[in-house]
């Protein structure tokens, strides 16, 4: 028992934080106040709790060191946004946090052209006219097709960011080009281009059943090709253009982030492959990724798909506001990343 701490009047609220919210080590840190042994054998975030953040905490769930946890229940919505990257680039906090919003299914729906200066970015550079690879390892789609960028349909500098969503000038554009890049470097490239916002319109569904529609999607990829190795789902970011764009070596880049279920039986395997694909893009191009995202809880998906293959990824990709230049240099830079893994399992696969 902890002298003086714990009383038979707040036993029940200190019962259901132990085997709820709060854990194993925040019980174990208020039982070192008497045991210095026990303290001794505690790591992580909670080794060093002061007794007045700890009592605080078990009582009312704020935390000290996080100001969002004073207003994590009161807000309708904010536990969506309410997770820690467990892998980040130095400067990146949870401000950084992908953020989702869907605008009505009537403006899903709309299609419209890309902007000509954005178009021909598109088509500028080098044209590949090597062939392709017959056998398709890399299965591209996008759960949330209609996500875009305010440059590519001529509204640079809106300040609605729910603006950049479209059915035709997409995100699906950009799994274009990664398929292109990837295929350059040798590796076959499968791009779903399904459009979701269809597929939910069809059926009446509204814009959190996408995941469902996707899933059927890779669920049928991988009974048609069972050499397919790597499935990536792309998306585009809500927050605005500072968090998204960096300059490396004075070139513009979009900025990354990996996000991975925690609800998905696969999350360790996941998180290994996104692990490793954040450290090479961050060796070669320093600050492009800003890490890895864990997602669970209320208002989440928390699969994504993942349990459907170790190899299975959420990649945000820029945020409305990057134009065509930053996302084809990341996407080069993304393929690079991606080979660099594939060719390297091929070798120990002989």
């Amino acid at each position: 028992m902890v002298a003086g701490f714990i009383s038979s009047s707040n036993i029940s609220v200190f019962k259901f934080k132990v085997n709820g919210e709060i854990g194993a080590e925040v019980f174990l840190r208020i039982i070192s106040y008497e045991n210095p042994l026990i303290g001794h054998a505690l790591t992580g975030s909670n080794a060093d709790l002061p007794i007045l953040s700890t009592g605080l905490k078990l009582l009312t769930n704020v935390e000290m060191n996080d100001i969002r946890s004073l207003i994590r229940s009161g807000i309708p919505g904010f536990m969506a946004f309410d997770s820690n990257f467990l892998v980040a680039e130095e400067g990146v906090d949870f401000t950084d946090i992908p953020i989702e919003s869907a605008p009505p299914m009537e403006v899903l729906l709309q299609e419209r052209n890309m902007a000509a200066k954005e178009l021909k970015e598109l088509n500028s550079g080098k044209i590949y006219s090597g062939s392709s690879p017959t056998e398709k390892s890399v299965f591209i789609y996008h759960t949330h097709s209609w996500e875009s960028y305010l440059p590519l349909l001529g509204l640079e500098g809106a300040e609605n960011e729910n603006e950049a969503v479209d059915g035709k000038t997409n995100i699906t554009i950009v799994g274009e080009l990664l398929g292109q890049e990837l295929e350059k470097r040798g590796i076959g490239a499968s791009v779903d281009k399904t459009n979701i916002g269809q597929e939910l319109d069809k059926k009446g569904w509204m814009t959190h059943k996408s995941y469902e529609i996707s899933r059927s999607l890779v669920q049928e990829a991988m009974a048609g090709n069972k050499k397919l190795e790597y499935f990536i789902d792309l998306h585009r970011d809500s927050v605005r253009k500072d968090s998204t764009t960096s300059t490396i070596n004075n070139e513009p880049y979009a900025r990354l982030v990996f996000v991975i279920g925690e609800e998905n039986r696969n999350f360790q395997k996941n998180l290994k492959f996104a692990n490793e694909l954040h450290k090479i893009l961050n060796k070669n191009y320093p600050g492009i990724s800003k890490g890895v995202l864990p997602k669970k809880g209320i208002g989440v998906d928390g699969i994504y798909n993942q349990d459907l293959h170790a190899n299975t990824l959420v990649v945000e990709v820029g945020g409305v506001d990057n134009n065509m230049k930053e996302l084809k240099n990341t996407i080069e830079a993304l393929a690079d990343a991606i080979s660099q893994i594939y060719w390297e399992a091929e070798e120990v696969n002989g």
